[in-house]
Order: structure tokens, then sequence, then C-alpha cells
């Protein structure tokens, strides 16, 4: 058990796939070091994450998956009692099981953001997917001005103090990509650790035009950062 990290999840109608993330997140992480952050779901993930026994966070409607980042940051690091914390997705795209391997990498002091990077076993990506990727994560390496191969890998484990110092103004998918450039920007070292990639039947809920033109006005205020 990893006594000084935690977990925050955020979670938008993940259905019951959010009770084997969180079962297998709980194998290493305290319960109350892990918060489901509710998005507004329609579907009982309110009702599910307590019946966990986790911590939640419900927003009443849906604000965006940056915005449940944000909730679940703030909750988490107000204990005071973490020193760096993971994102998980809730939809079983990320395996819990690889959670030592990450926090192997910190302890060793390899970077104070970890990026689980998918792109060098990407069998089973759709292809749109690793096209996007491949665009995306060159423009923020440029950006950050450090590379960074999976930008839109949502499994990561942050140093909490990073996390304090940053000031993120964005709401939704775009904030994963603005919490890497302001990252780099206040001297984090940010590197990888290999993840596999799993992908189900579960049907994306990123806009392929309106979360597009969300991450250009990023780079756009990037550039003046």
């Amino acid at each position: 058990m990893y006594d000084e990290y935690g977990a925050v999840v955020p979670a938008y109608n993940p259905g019951e796939a959010l009770a084997g993330v969180v079962e297998g997140i709980k194998r290493y992480i305290q319960p109350e070091h892990i918060v489901v952050v509710d998005d507004g779901s329609t579907d009982g993930t309110s009702r599910l994450a307590r019946s966990l026994g986790v911590e939640l966070v419900r927003h009443d409607v849906n604000r965006g998956k940056g915005e449940a980042l944000k909730s679940g940051f703030e909750h988490l690091l107000s204990q005071g009692e973490v020193e760096a914390l993971f994102t998980i997705d809730a939809d079983a795209q990320h395996d819990p099981d690889e959670i030592p391997s990450f926090v192997e990498a910190f302890r060793a002091g390899h970077g104070d953001l970890l990026v689980g990077n998918r792109m060098s076993g990407r069998e089973g990506m759709p292809l749109i997917r690793v096209f996007t990727n491949i665009v995306t994560s060159a423009v923020v390496s440029a950006l950050a001005r450090c590379r960074i191969e999976d930008s839109q890998s949502g499994y990561r484990l942050i140093r909490g103090d990073v996390i304090r110092n940053i000031d993120l103004v964005t709401s939704r998918y775009e904030t994963e990509s603005e919490i890497l450039i302001k990252s780099a920007r206040i001297g984090a070292v940010i590197s990888a650790v290999p993840i596999r990639s799993i992908y189900g039947t579960e049907e994306s809920t990123i806009h392929p035009v309106r979360d597009t033109i969300r991450f250009f006005v990023l780079v756009f205020r990037g550039l003046f950062w």
C-alpha cells in the first residue's frame, strides 16, 4: 500500500466499469485517498462510488473533464497527506496494476510528472487517435519545450507541489495539455512510463471538432504564457 499517494478519478457516466477501476486502485492506495469526481453523471455513478467506500465529489451538471480534475485535486490536496497523486480514467482504459511502475519511476527521481505512454505499444488504438495524438503531442512538446510522446494520456502521476503551483484556466479535455505545458514552464521534470493501450466498445465522449477547436485555443494562449 502506498500511503503517501492519492488518486483522482474523473467520471462521467462510466457505468459498471467504475467499480473495477476503483477496486483495482484500492489494492495500492488507501480508500480515503481516492477521490471519484462525478461530473454530472446520470447513471448512478455517485451511488456506486459511495458503495465502494472512497471519497466522492459531485458536480450537479456536467462541467467537463478539466473541471472534474480540478475539483479532485482541490479535495485531495486539501487533506495535506499526499506527496503525489494519480489521475486515472473511470472507463477501464487504464490498468491500476500499472501503478507500481509509476511509483518506482517517481521514487527513482525520474520526474515530477509521469505520463503513461501508450505510443510504443499502440495495438488496438483507433487510427484517428494515433494521428491526433502524434499531432497534438508534437504541439504540446513545442510549447512545453520538452519531448512528450503521449500528451493525451490521462494516466499520470503528479507531484502535489506541481499542482499547487500552477493556475489552470481551462475546463474540458484541453486541461490535460494545459497541465503539461504549465508544469514544464515552472520547471517540473516530465517523463514517461510505458503502459498498454486498452480499448473496448465504449463510445468516446471527445467531440472531434469542438474539442479540437478548444485545443488550438489553448495553443494560442500557450504562445503568450
